[in-house]
């Protein structure tokens, strides 16, 4: 037996249809679009509703809730933890084993630490490689464990500064509109990806050129070679023939490699979410405007009376935008029958507590 929200136009004790998530009204002349509107309030969820108008009262920035920041985004105290500790492990052992690295050096201290960075973002520019047996096992262990670091804690960091620095994004181009925090998060909601993009993409252009100015004035390259340097960095090519090379380049680029790589890859994973969701959009946009037939009629008629209410066609929508599948469909439905004691096909409050008492 299927739910209440599933079946067809319910009976009355008369034999009269009823229609599907009616309810009763003061005035029989309300139109249709006052309904559509209470029914678009009652699918509202209530915490996001609390959570506007907390946002509301307040003229600072919005802030995502203490619960969520820590279910979505690691703590910036956990990571600093972690990159501190993965350094100074680092750079303890390879200070020790200094005199088994070959290359050009500048400071003991400085070199293991910025050998460290260079073989954490696999840049490698070849100009400390390591000289022995011991050397070369340290760097490939530090090497997957810094490539872990980076891409399951530090990107996720990132991630969540982006997000940051969008909402200054948003407020900046509404300036003049002066949009309140509602309409802020709506646009952040509908634009997020697109927001992310652009301010990506703005941080990855100011670190390029911070990254060639300082090479072209402390490491004394050309504009050309300091640009080759910045490029093949970031996208850790390491090509090696232009590095840093001064002790005063090697504490820039322990700071810098380490954003420039992180920035370039979250630039690159926004753009991949961008296009995933002009596509996804696009196919919304495509099963919205297109025609039924009776052939998506009798698809969506899901307890075959030869009708479709207003949930089995939400239901059937959904399903041909990829939103939901069957077996998303087949496993609610179990959890409703779990919850239905009585098995009349609605839920009531005596049916949550016999369901939790058993």
């Amino acid at each position: 037996m299927l739910p209440c929200f599933l079946r067809s136009p319910s009976m009355d004790a008369n034999g009269v249809k009823q229609p599907l998530l009616s309810k009763p009204f003061n005035s029989p002349r309300t139109d249709k679009k006052e309904l559509k509107r209470n029914r678009l309030r009652r699918c509202k969820s209530a915490p996001l509703a609390e959570a506007v108008l907390q946002e509301a009262n307040l003229n600072g920035p919005i802030q995502p809730s203490n619960s969520i920041l820590r279910n979505l985004h690691p703590s910036f105290k956990r990571v600093a933890i972690i990159l501190v500790f993965y350094l100074g492990i680092g750079t303890m052992c390879f200070y020790l084993v200094r005199n088994e690295i070959d290359g050009e050096k500048t400071n003991d201290l400085f070199d293991a630490v910025y050998f460290c960075i260079v073989t954490m973002t696999t840049v490698g520019y070849g100009d400390l490689v390591p000289g022995s047996a011991l050397t070369k096992l340290l760097a490939c262990a530090f090497v997957f464990s810094g490539m872990a670091i980076v891409g399951l804690i530090l990107s996720r960091a990132a991630d969540y500064l982006v997000e940051k620095q969008e909402i200054l994004l948003v407020k900046a181009l509404h300036l003049r509109n002066k949009v309140g925090p509602t309409e802020m998060l709506k646009e952040i909601e509908t634009n997020g990806v697109r927001y992310k993009c652009v301010t990506a993409f703005i941080l990855l252009l100011l670190l390029i050129v911070a990254g060639t100015t300082f090479l072209a004035l402390i490491e004394n390259l050309d504009i050309v070679d300091a640009f080759y340097c910045v490029c093949s960095t970031i996208t850790t090519l390491g090509y090696g023939d232009k590095s840093f090379s001064t002790e005063g380049g090697r504490i820039f680029a322990v700071f810098w490699i380490l954003t420039s790589t992180i920035c370039l890859a979250q630039f690159f994973l926004y753009i991949a979410e961008l296009n995933t969701e002009n596509r996804q959009r696009a196919l919304v946009k495509w099963v919205l405007s297109r025609r039924m037939t009776n052939v998506d009629l009798e698809a969506a008629d899901l307890d075959n009376d030869g009708v479709v209410g207003a949930a089995e066609f939400i239901i059937y929508k959904l399903k041909e935008m990829g939103k939901i599948s069957q077996e998303d469909i087949s496993l609610i439905l179990e959890e409703f029958d779990d919850l239905d004691v009585d098995q009349s096909g609605t839920l009531s409050g005596s049916d949550i507590t016999l369901a939790q008492s058993s």
